[in-house]
């Protein structure tokens, strides 16, 4: 998949320095297995700076979000295996504002506990607005804007996407399906959202984009977290009520014990299934086309298109000096994993050679979406120390 640069449309918003009474929560979780052997379960993908820009995918999406929020109401949810490398990587997070899961339950419930927690501290009106830890966007004023909107939106009790324009017929990504325009002030974009879409095939992928009505899923959700709770309890009253019941003790002295009794009995679901695609059927969902590029970095094929040299035909992730390539067209080169130690590619179109201490990937852009079952494989082998 290849980076989105999408078009702007309508009339933009000014991206405000902060807007009040909205919060962000950053769920980062997922070991990135496509981006093996790099990202691992020990170290997942949001914890690299995997474009070179000398900052994290968390550390990048840190900084497009406080100037929004402010430190006190940027809030991330993660596995309690990684709260070290967080409290490294962003040392202005509220210590209360790192919300560390026993276990990973799927977006919903690290979701929902966000919006649980401050649902509890600010009340039922606050809103929220959910990013992820490792995605790549490279327009912040333009993300702003997008999001200035969607909250505007979200304050009429409409939950909110914000839908990436798509650049071309990619099958990689879900899609949104917009039916019209809503009449909102401080939101010119906004649509109605007909349906949420699963990844298509190629031919009617490109239906979709000649259609003009149909963008790309990034998985932002913004809501406010009265209306977002209260969906969940009509879809799914148990989840909903187990994680008010963590809520309620978070801040005080028996949240570990409150957490660790109910968290291994909410079920594990994506909001996507849970909240977004019934209450989009319901007619209760808008979109906010999003004006700036956007990529998920999936893969290696994805990242290629993002890093130094792409353009060149020799994409480096890593000490450029150490890579040489020739006859090599759209090589992807991540390493080198040994100090000293030099990556030559010759006469290879298309590689992809990911060079680490203890795992050497060689493989092709073309099979980059399957780069996850050699996860699977090394993990039948017994080599949990690879995976």
């Amino acid at each position: 998949m290849t980076a989105a640069h999408a078009t702007p449309v309508g009339n933009p918003v000014s991206a405000p320095v902060r807007i009040e009474g909205f919060a962000a929560v950053v769920p980062a979780g997922g070991a990135g297995t496509r981006l093996w052997p790099l990202s691992r379960a020990r170290a997942p993908k949001f914890l690299h700076d995997l474009t070179g820009a000398g900052r994290s995918l968390l550390q990048a999406t840190w900084d497009r979000l406080e100037p929004l929020t402010g430190a006190d109401h940027l809030l991330l949810v993660t596995g309690r295996s990684h709260a070290d490398a967080v409290r490294a990587a962003l040392p202005d997070l509220r210590e209360g504002n790192l919300l560390l899961e026993p276990s990973a339950r799927d977006s919903m419930a690290a979701i929902g506990l966000a919006a649980a927690v401050l649902e509890h501290r600010d009340g039922p009106d606050a809103v929220l607005g959910s990013f992820a830890a490792d995605h790549v966007i490279d327009d912040a004023a333009a993300f702003g804007a997008a999001v200035a909107q969607a909250v505007a939106v979200a304050r009429t009790g409409e939950v909110v996407t914000i839908g990436i324009t798509p650049t071309g017929p990619a099958t990689g990504f879900g899609y949104v399906r917009a039916s019209g325009p809503l009449d909102v002030p401080g939101a010119p974009d906004a649509l109605r959202v007909a349906e949420f879409v699963e990844k298509p095939d190629a031919a009617t992928a490109a239906e979709y984009v000649a259609g003009g009505q149909h963008r790309w899923n990034a998985g932002m959700f913004v809501v406010s977290t009265g209306v977002l709770l209260g969906h969940l309890h009509e879809q799914l009253p148990a989840l909903a009520d187990g994680l008010r019941e963590i809520a309620a003790a978070w801040d005080g002295p028996e949240r570990e014990k409150v957490l660790d009794a109910l968290w291994p009995g909410l079920v594990k679901i994506a909001i996507d299934h849970a909240i977004a695609e019934p209450v989009a059927a319901a007619g209760g969902v808008a979109v906010v086309p999003g004006t700036f590029g956007w990529d998920d970095v999936g893969d290696w094929d994805s990242l290629a298109t993002l890093l130094p040299g792409a353009g060149e035909g020799l994409a480096v992730l890593g000490d450029e000096a150490q890579v040489l390539g020739l006859a090599a067209t759209g090589v992807v080169v991540a390493g080198s994993g040994v100090p000293g130690r030099t990556v030559s590619v010759l006469g290879v179109p298309d590689a992809v050679v990911i060079d680490t201490p203890d795992a050497l990937l060689v493989t092709t852009r073309e099979h980059a979406q399957s780069v996850k079952g050699l996860v699977g494989a090394w993990r039948d082998r017994g080599r949990d120390d690879l995976v």
